[in-house]
């Protein structure tokens, strides 16, 4: 695997001997490919990984307990923020997959700091894009950006009162430090990321293109909307989620927070 993922796991799981593609064992007694195997694949691939999410792909491949469990992380490092604060991640690799509401993140950036939060943007980059699109930084937010190590990714989180993410990395990172996430996604459908209680999804306009069987994913098209790319429509999946509805689940989040006495 890639260095940096061998740099996060490897002294958490000392019985397994990780190496990145080049130095990897040439004669092993038996080799699993585990990947996502677009238009699948009967020998590496048992299930189409649309069906099953993310996260199970894996263990339908193994043959082994496909139920998720997130990885061991090192959580030891100590708190460097006095104030209660919340990590939000806004950047993805397509546009598909941000939060296309234009007033959205500015909306929920000024909720949190109502609520007494600081709030740290941690993408890797400041803004992302392509062509005449690009996104950025929420007003408001705390530029914490940056292409930093994993593990000092899994540091801030692991002190966040919550994390607020896309269907993307830096989502799965936070819930393997095992903070609350609110994930916002609607090209993706619910069951094709971790549980997270807090998920916030829009079922009144179209959606869940990534896990239908009769969408092909374009690697391509940085604009991939395979149902109404080019019309009033495109994007509505995350588009129709308002501030309101996120901010709303935000304070639900927050009162139980509060209520178990998990304010930082």
């Amino acid at each position: 695997m890639a260095q940096n993922i061998i740099t996060l796991l490897e002294e958490q799981y000392p019985d397994i001997r990780f190496s990145v593609p080049s130095a990897a064992m040439r004669s092993p007694y038996a080799t699993y490919r585990i990947g996502l195997f677009f238009g699948g694949n009967d020998t590496h691939q048992p299930v189409d990984f649309r069906q099953t999410g993310f996260h199970r792909i894996a263990g339908h491949i193994l043959g082994v307990d496909h139920r998720e469990e997130a990885p061991r992380l090192n959580l030891s490092a100590t708190r460097t923020i006095a104030e209660p604060y919340v990590c939000i991640g806004v950047q993805s690799t397509c546009q598909a997959k941000f939060w296309n509401n234009g007033r959205g993140w500015a909306e929920v950036v000024t909720h949190l700091k109502t609520l007494g939060y600081r709030v740290l943007c941690i993408d890797r980059d400041p803004t992302t894009g392509h062509g005449f699109v690009w996104n950025h930084i929420p007003y408001g937010a705390e530029d914490f950006t940056g292409n930093l190590p994993l593990q000092a990714r899994v540091d801030l989180l692991r002190h966040a009162s919550f994390f607020i993410g896309l269907a993307s990395g830096l989502s799965w990172l936070a819930w393997a430090a095992q903070i609350p996430v609110v994930l916002i996604s609607g090209f993706s459908l619910p069951g094709a990321e971790f549980y997270t209680p807090w998920r916030v999804f829009s079922s009144h306009g179209c959606s869940g293109c990534w896990d239908s069987l009769n969408e092909k994913f374009d690697h391509q098209d940085y604009f991939w909307c395979p149902r109404h790319k080019g019309t009033e429509r495109q994007f509505e999946c995350t588009r129709l989620i308002t501030g309101k509805q996120v901010n709303g689940v935000i304070d639900r989040l927050n009162a139980q927070l509060r209520e178990n006495g998990n304010i930082h």
